[in-house]
């Protein structure tokens, strides 16, 4: 390698996004280069440091032990660029951050962190944004979402996130308090058998379906839906009521729930839903990053 080879910003940001999209030709297509160049920029990059960054497979590439350390070094490195030109630019007082979440996987999470946050960062706005895992999914391949947070697998393979995990939320049956198996301390799935449920449509919540099938599947239960909505967890709330049906729901709704339903555990548990938290790795900027930060030490992940 050259002795004039010098590891600058661009060389950070392709191999950020590369890795990122975990393949060279979608990566190319976001940075508007050809596949090979942007393969030569990044293997300039990993011979001037000495170590591979990427296996580079068929199809698609994945971070070594060495690229997933420098990952995280990058993706700072260009936060605090960022910083600096906002700084300069004297752009910091107007700072936007865009959150897209689903309500299930920040219930009872949420309020504190944005509270903590606002304190820290006065001068940040941050706009949330409560939509369906697919518009999300949209918002955020648009490039306009900073930060996403949502159930897996629902919108956790969306390209040029960085994913964490958030929390691990039990599922549980939400029902109406005069239901009779609300008198139950912990539902059995089989006891499911017979039960009219209600759910989370296909259109915009994909995975909801499938993933209740795929666990009470080893129970011997087939679900049986009487009713599908799309229009998220507040509208089935009402239609739990209006059906005398019960929903398999994550048990971090409990604190949005409307007063005439209660949830019950089952036994034996299903495996918990995992909340994931996505920052985005193409567009990095440090207020995501602190967002983060606060998001998951409120979790109780400690300091970061």
């Amino acid at each position: 390698m050259s002795d004039r080879f010098r590891v600058e910003l661009r060389h950070l940001r392709y191999f950020v996004v590369v890795a990122a999209h975990g393949s060279f030709n979608r990566a190319a297509q976001v940075l508007h280069l050809t596949q090979p160049a942007l393969s030569r920029q990044v293997k300039d990059l990993e011979e001037e440091l000495g170590v591979p960054l990427l296996l580079r497979g068929k199809n698609a590439v994945r971070l070594t032990d060495a690229g997933e350390r420098f990952y995280e070094e990058a993706r700072e490195v260009l936060a605090r660029a960022e910083l600096a030109v906002q700084r300069i630019r004297g752009e910091r007082p107007g700072a936007v951050l865009r959150v897209g979440y689903a309500p299930s996987a920040t219930a009872g999470l949420l309020p504190r962190a944005l509270e903590r946050f606002q304190k820290e960062h006065p001068a940040v706005r941050v706009e949330l944004v409560d939509v369906a895992p697919t518009e999300m999914i949209r918002m955020a391949q648009q490039g306009r979402l900073d930060v996403l947070i949502a159930l897996e697998p629902a919108v956790t393979s969306t390209p040029g996130f960085h994913w964490s995990v958030l929390r691990r939320i039990k599922l549980v049956l939400v029902l109406r308090a005069d239901d009779p198996l609300a008198k139950l301390k912990r539902v059995p799935p089989k006891r499911l058998r017979d039960v009219s449920l209600v759910g989370l449509a296909r259109e915009n919540f994909p995975s909801y379906v499938p993933h209740v099938r795929s666990i009470l599947k080893p129970h011997g239960i087939v679900p049986r839906f009487v009713k599908l909505e799309n229009d998220g967890v507040s509208t089935l709330f009402e239609t739990v009521e209006a059906y005398r049906a019960a929903a398999i729901l994550a048990d971090s709704v409990v604190g949005i729930m409307p007063r005439a339903l209660v949830c019950r555990p089952f036994s034996p548990e299903f495996e918990p839903v995992v909340a994931k938290l996505g920052v985005s790795a193409i567009h990095p900027t440090p207020h995501a990053a602190a967002f983060a930060r606060v998001l998951l030490e409120s979790a109780g992940h400690g300091r970061s």
